[in-house]
């Protein structure tokens, strides 16, 4: 006891240093699993034996695919989001963008497949028709959403649409996970200063009584891999509140539910749902098809109700409801981007998920961020107890020196 005394006399500037030495590997061994998880977003080094990956975005598309399932499944409602549409209301927001370009269809059109007629036409008479193909574009609208919304699973995939966002950007798969799981990133960092520093002192009355080179590496490694396995444990257990005395128990991502709710409805409403994207998933997506069918049979309607017998007739008549269906299509986008504010408002994804996110279960809600921790966690935990057990090893070189 009197060696072990004399050693901590002299010495006594290391020993104090160990627990604080072992709160740092602790801390530092986090930041690393953290980091590890979101970067690099394409893969560095030599494939396959060597390098690393970014957790989430090497596992993106299954990631994503159980984000998307998690949104369809139990957040959202597209049926219920477009129906939040007014008709009256986006009529009137596109009033002047679809006249002008109802004009501008109608005037392509006939001049293409009736240039003489058409040119041959008094202007007023080329105009009284255009007003009168003009007139009809309000109803148009308004039976275009009725059929758009009877068959919104017919002309909108939204899991194909979301798969594919998350796994082509990358980043924005990161991002989505990072933003609301950062307090946690963060709890994971604290965790590793406390634990840490709990173990390095228990490593350091060890070695006052052994000075065994082997104590360093050891308690370095098990601090590594004991605190990052604990802090993962702690994000999500308890998933109910557990009192203990005055003191509540509950894992730190169930507590922020409230706030998790609000940011991710907010990143997949300004990311992923946004009108511009959804208007795209309709036009380009796999069943593309069926929304150029609807728009060609309104089309095709509206031209024999409004085109004068003298532009009708067979082959002809068919090439210009193809035309114009076309051309209808092309312009969609631009015209309907007058109405893009009324719709992020009026369709309000953000407060939609925040809601039906409150209502999950706590194993549901679990489901938002736990897979991006389960996938290659062992590896996570793994690289923290290799860099304990190398800082351990620095400790020996240092305290023998």
């Amino acid at each position: 006891m009197g060696a072990v005394l004399d050693d901590l006399a002299r010495h006594w500037p290391l020993y104090a240093a160990m627990p604080f030495v072992a709160a740092l590997i602790g801390y530092v061994t986090k930041r690393v699993a953290i980091e590890m998880m979101f970067r690099p977003l394409d893969f560095v080094g030599i494939k396959p034996v060597f390098g690393w990956q970014g957790v989430v975005p090497k596992h993106g598309g299954r990631m994503a695919a159980v984000a998307t399932e998690l949104l369809t499944a139990n957040l959202l409602d597209l049926k219920e989001v477009f129906g939040r549409i007014d008709p009256v209301i986006i009529t009137s927001e596109l009033e002047q963008p679809l006249l002008r370009a109802v004009d501008h269809i109608a005037r392509e059109v006939l001049a293409e497949h009736h240039p003489r007629l058409w040119e041959v036409m008094p202007t007023l008479a080329q105009e009284l028709l255009i007003k009168q193909v003009q007139a009809s574009a309000p109803r148009l609208v308004r039976e275009f959403l009725d059929d758009v919304r009877e068959n919104l699973d017919e002309v909108l995939d939204v899991q194909h649409m979301t798969v594919q966002r998350l796994t082509r950007d990358r980043a924005l798969l990161v991002r989505l996970i990072r933003e609301t799981s950062r307090p946690e990133m963060a709890f994971i960092a604290r965790m590793g200063i406390y634990f840490g520093f709990g173990l390095g002192v228990v490593q350091t009355i060890v070695w006052a009584f052994t000075r065994e080179p082997w104590v360093l590496p050891v308690f370095g490694g098990v601090i590594g891999l004991c605190t990052d396995w604990l802090a993962i444990k702690l994000i999500f257990v308890p998933r109910e509140p557990v009192r203990v005395g005055r003191v509540i128990f509950q894992g730190k991502f169930q507590r922020r539910r409230a706030e998790v709710a609000r940011q991710y409805g907010e990143l997949i409403a300004t990311e992923v749902l946004t009108v511009q994207n959804l208007l795209d998933a309709v036009l380009r997506g796999p069943r593309a098809d069926r929304l150029a069918a609807l728009v060609e049979q309104m089309v095709s309607s509206a031209v024999d109700s409004q085109v004068p017998m003298a532009f009708a007739g067979g082959t002809r008549l068919r090439e210009m409801k193809h035309a114009a269906a076309a051309k209808a299509l092309e312009q969609l986008p631009d015209t309907a981007r007058y109405a893009e504010g009324y719709l992020t408002e009026a369709m309000d994804v953000a407060k939609v998920i925040e809601q039906r996110m409150l209502a999950l279960t706590p194993l549901e809600f679990e489901g938002l961020l736990r897979p991006a921790f389960r996938q290659d966690e062992w590896k996570l935990i793994a690289v923290g107890g290799v860099i304990g057990f190398l800082v351990g090893e620095l400790q020996v070189l240092l305290m023998l020196g």
